[in-house]
């Protein structure tokens, strides 16, 4: 028996299960193959629909679907938390006491955003990061009636373009109530730009002088006083707010550090092109648990589990794995509430924004329907 265990049902994992299972569909019924997706959830969440959840532009149950009725027949779904993995041994310690063996591994246990790295971010600070924030600031920013509303930004974060069109759909909402002469936006971020990506930086600071925006660079928030409502910065900088949306930097899942297997931050070394946890054989790392220099995001992930699924299955044939990733990355932006844009880019090609377009837009809308289809290994 050959057993493949992919650690995490979010995108990475699940895209991983179900397109090994739809691959080996014959085989898994014939010979000794089992894949199993261990995961700590119930459900599946949509994490880019979070954006529009806490904007009040997204029913919140559209972003959930039950594991079960993602996965294809052929895949075993363990939910029971991984408490630690013993790579010697190759077994997986559960929550419930019980081992699991594997021959291949995947890893995809994401990121999170840790809400303890600010002190005050709890109290004074919104997200739409986790489904509970985006409820949370869902509720309080439709009764945010005029004033400053400030982001905030830690790094590394998942969906790294995301704070940026959080930026622009409240401003465009704002407009089309004609209420955007109440209120000043401010967007900040930790370097000497306004994103991680030149060009998208580029792009951001026209977009922003053009909707009065006003972005700063070189902010990095130290601690929030929430009962005064400032922010303190590691510059030396004490920014006043009436609404913090603040953006918390993101770590990697417990069960990497409890093993360890990755930084004291939780990121798997991996390499680059095979996608194999540097020094294991037969283990792959998938998605946002990765220590690449590329973005955290859901089609990083779709674009990893392709080239993990081939090699997997020339492993199980006896064959030398021979497929490579080459940093592709596909997102999609919003302009703003009817208008969006799309950039690709990759190790060696850096991406290149172009103005936002209506017929973009309904194709991000087309997407986020789609998606569902994408896990199960269909799109």
């Amino acid at each position: 028996m050959k057993r493949v265990v992919i650690l995490g049902a979010g995108t990475g994992g699940a895209m991983v299960a179900n397109r090994l299972a739809r691959h080996l569909s014959t085989e898994l019924t014939n010979t000794g193959i089992e894949i199993a997706l261990v995961s700590d959830t119930e459900s599946h969440i949509y994490q880019p629909g979070l954006l529009y959840v806490a904007l009040g532009l997204a029913d919140p149950d559209s972003v959930f679907r039950e594991h079960k009725k993602l996965l294809v027949p052929g895949v075993r779904l363990v939910q029971d938390p991984a408490v630690k993995i013993d790579m010697n041994q190759r077994s997986i310690l559960l929550n419930s006491g019980k081992m699991m063996e594997f021959d291949y591994l995947v890893l995809a246990t994401g990121s999170h955003p840790d809400l303890d790295a600010i002190p005050g971010f709890r109290e004074g600070a919104h997200s739409f990061y986790t489904f509970n924030e985006a409820m949370k600031t869902r509720k309080d920013l439709a009764e945010f009636d005029k004033g400053k509303l400030l982001m905030i930004i830690g790094v590394p974060h998942k969906c790294p373009v995301a704070p940026v069109e959080f930026m622009f759909m409240f401003d465009d909402l704002l407009r089309k109530k004609n209420r955007r002469s109440d209120y000043e936006l401010m967007y900040t971020y930790p370097i000497g730009r306004l994103h991680s990506l030149q060009p998208c930086s580029d792009w951001a600071e026209g977009a922003f002088e053009k909707q009065g925006i006003i972005g700063e660079t070189f902010f990095n928030p130290e601690t929030i006083d929430p009962k005064k409502k400032i922010v303190y910065t590691l510059e030396g900088e004490e920014v006043d707010y009436d609404f913090l949306v603040a953006i918390p930097p993101h770590r990697g899942a417990p069960v990497i550090r409890a093993s360890g297997l990755g930084d004291p931050e939780g990121w798997l070394p991996t390499d680059r092109a095979t996608l194999e946890l540097q020094g294991y054989r037969g283990v792959y790392v998938v998605g946002d648990a990765t220590n690449l220099p590329i973005s955290k995001a859901g089609s990083t992930a779709h674009y990893e589990s392709e080239v993990v699924v081939r090699n997997i299955i020339r492993e199980l044939h006896g064959e030398k794995p021979i497929a490579l990733y080459d940093g592709k990355v596909f997102c999609f932006i919003e302009g703003g509430l009817d208008r969006a844009m799309h950039i690709q880019f990759d190790y060696n090609n850096p991406p290149k924004p172009a103005d936002p377009t209506q017929m973009v837009h309904w194709f991000k809308m087309a997407f986020n329907r789609m998606y569902w289809l994408s896990v199960r290994g269909m799109v």
